[in-house]
Order: structure tokens, then sequence, then C-alpha cells
């Protein structure tokens, strides 16, 4: 964040702090954790016809919360391009699909709204700084960061419980 803040307008910069601020503490909690992708985003998943056939860029996976894990994907996955919010049919669909695997527990679900704004943070600022400080011999593609800033802004903007899976 500190070495993105010198390319970001007063907007972005408050939006930043402010999300900062917000996400402070957060992560201590007693959720699930294991080994996640991380960035299972749709360009990332192959498919053969309507089957998954591969999954690819593991370069984000690490160990954390699985509901963070959803969150980053259903971010990806289940949003209106134009504004960021989240698409009610597809998010009920991939969190039930999901939730038919693993339930979440309560906390996890308390935690939804926090999780979505922490992976459309993570995915702003990594974009951000992949932009403006690009290293050399990377294999990053920049992308624009202005989608997960309208993302990240959309959740902030609305709460979003964890949908009904029943």
């Amino acid at each position: 964040a500190r070495a993105v803040k010198p390319f970001l307008d007063i907007d972005q910069c408050a939006l930043l702090d402010a999300e900062i601020k917000f996400q402070t503490g957060f992560g201590r909690g007693t959720m699930p954790k294991g080994a996640i992708h991380g960035d299972l985003f749709c360009d990332n998943v192959l498919f053969a016809g309507d089957r998954v056939a591969g999954i690819i860029d593991f370069g984000f996976a690490a160990t954390d919360f699985f509901a963070y894990d959803l969150a980053i994907t259903v971010n990806d996955w289940c949003v209106d391009a134009g504004t960021g919010a989240l698409l009610p049919d597809p998010t009920q669909a991939m969190t039930a699909a999901y939730a038919a695997v693993r339930p979440l527990i309560d906390d996890e679900r308390e935690a939804w709204p926090s999780l979505l704004r922490a992976a459309a943070l993570r995915f702003w600022l990594s974009r951000l700084y992949d932009l403006h400080l690009p290293r050399s011999g990377e294999l990053t593609h920049a992308h624009d960061p202005s989608h997960f800033e309208r993302v990240l802004r959309a959740r902030v903007a609305t709460t979003p419980a964890f949908p009904p899976t029943s």
C-alpha cells in the first residue's frame, strides 16, 4: 500500500486508508485454514466443454482461510464488470456448490463481507503495483487496477451476507 500510494488520487487514498483501517486486526480469527489457490480467476481455469480440465497459475498459492479463497473466486466470477457489484444468481450458485462440498462454519459466514473486501483490496493493490512498479524479468501481465477498485467500492457500499445455501 505504501509503495502505490504516491500514484493514487485523493479519493483513492481515502479509500485505501479507510480499508486498511477496516481490515486492521482481521485475519486473526478461528476460521479453517489450509492450502488455497489464492487466484482462482476465470482465466486460471481451463475447460474441456463444460467440465474443468485444469487449473493453472499457482503463484499466489498459500496457507490461508479457505473462505478467503472462495471470496477471491466470487469477486472474479460473480461480479458485474461495470459496477463491481455481486451478481446474485452466480454468487448463490457458486457459494451453494462450495458449501455442498465444504459447509462454512458460523465464523466464516460472519466474516464473509470482510473476506470479500480483503480479496478486493488485495487485487486492487497488486494490480496497482504491477502497473506502476513493474519488476524487470517478471512474467506478470499488468491488469487494469480500476476493476478491483470498483469491486472494493461496491463491497464497502454494500455489506453482502453469505447467501443462504438451502
